[in-house]
């Protein structure tokens, strides 16, 4: 769970690197040597001269300073030294506790697939970097970072179904097919929720739209199938990301909101666990949260200032925050409603 914990706090990391523009501040990946930051007055010059062959300092930032640049480097600095400091903390107790014999024969294989996909986010994380660098990119391929953001969603996600495993009594969890199939059902659209949220932020669309409840005026933007082929509308063109985003979270918190309704019949009928009847509400509560967050949000987009940290930029942190808890507490009730009453104490 520690894990899990750390793991959230990387994804928000990683926000906050996109958000202050710092994701294509370091151009190479050292896995050990990018461990120290630059020291020393050259070390620095050498990495800024390494920033200012790329694309976006040339068509964006050509008047960064060398005081900008390290701010921005830090950012991505620090990011990746939470990815390394997260590998240590899993390898390290992993490797101690299998020489002790701690860790049961069946824990194994699932731990280092686990360690895999800690390592293959990393992958997709510079992949989505490298995008940044060809021809007159000034930022990263917003394909390539909501793939980054999802892959992030599924070791996340993987992470606490294993910590549920080993933390939650057989006594709390019941089978209930009909609410797991919803559970099922809710948690593949809120994942299709997240990526178009990763669209939408590797598009900048939030700015496409700035009013609400209507789109500039309008329910369907007139643009809506203005790339060719159609396809590149669902992927690039902001007013249709921004459209099925907001579409898609009306249509998640009605959803949730019944199943929430069929959770408490079932806790007044007396067929939830003691856990389940104490926590069922909170995937509505969390929904309510962040469609507020995102109107917001929205609303106050007009309003970014460059290179400066403001309501927007604390709006959208929080926004991908409460959409992560959304998930995982619908991973959280089905692992609940998909267990079997076993009366053990």
């Amino acid at each position: 769970m520690v894990g899990v914990g750390m793991l959230i706090i990387q994804v928000m990391l990683g926000g906050i690197t996109r958000l202050t523009g710092s994701g294509l501040s370091i151009t190479d990946w050292d896995v050990v040597t990018g461990v120290l930051p630059p020291i020393g007055n050259q070390q620095w010059l050498t990495e800024f001269h390494k920033y200012q062959q790329t694309p976006q300092f040339r068509l964006i930032n050509s008047d960064f300073t060398l005081s900008d640049f390290k701010f921005i480097f830090f950012w991505e600095w620090f990011h990746r030294l939470w990815a390394r400091a997260i590998g240590f903390v899993f390898l390290i107790p992993f490797i101690i506790f299998l020489a002790q014999n701690r860790i049961r024969q069946d824990m194994i294989i699932p731990l280092v697939i686990l360690f895999v996909l800690g390592g293959m986010q990393g992958l997709v994380g510079w992949i989505m970097v490298l995008s940044g660098f060809v021809g007159d990119s000034v930022y990263v391929n917003p394909v390539k970072l909501t793939a980054h953001f999802l892959s992030a969603m599924v070791l996340i996600g993987y992470t606490l179904w294993f910590g549920l495993q080993l933390l939650v009594p057989d006594d709390q969890r019941r089978t209930d097919k009909q609410m797991l199939n919803w559970a099922k059902a809710l948690l593949i659209l809120v994942f299709v929720q997240l990526a178009f949220g990763g669209l939408m932020a590797g598009n900048k669309a939030a700015t496409a739209a700035p009013t609400w409840p209507s789109i500039n005026g309008s329910f369907v933007p007139d643009s809506f199938f203005r790339e060719s082929p159609w396809t590149r509308n669902l992927v690039y063109n902001k007013l249709t990301i921004h459209f099925i985003h907001r579409g898609l979270a009306y249509l998640v918190l009605v959803i949730i909101a019944i199943f929430s309704w069929k959770l408490y019949q079932r806790k007044k009928e007396g067929s939830l666990t003691l856990l389940a009847a104490k926590t069922y509400w909170i995937p509505l509560a969390l929904v309510g949260t962040q469609v507020l967050l995102g109107i917001l949000a929205v609303l106050t987009s007009p309003y970014i200032i460059a290179e400066h940290w403001g309501t927007f930029e604390w709006l959208a942190q929080l926004h991908q925050l409460v959409g992560m808890f959304l998930a995982l507490s619908l991973l959280y009730i089905s692992y609940l409603v998909s267990g079997k009453h076993t009366g053990k104490a």
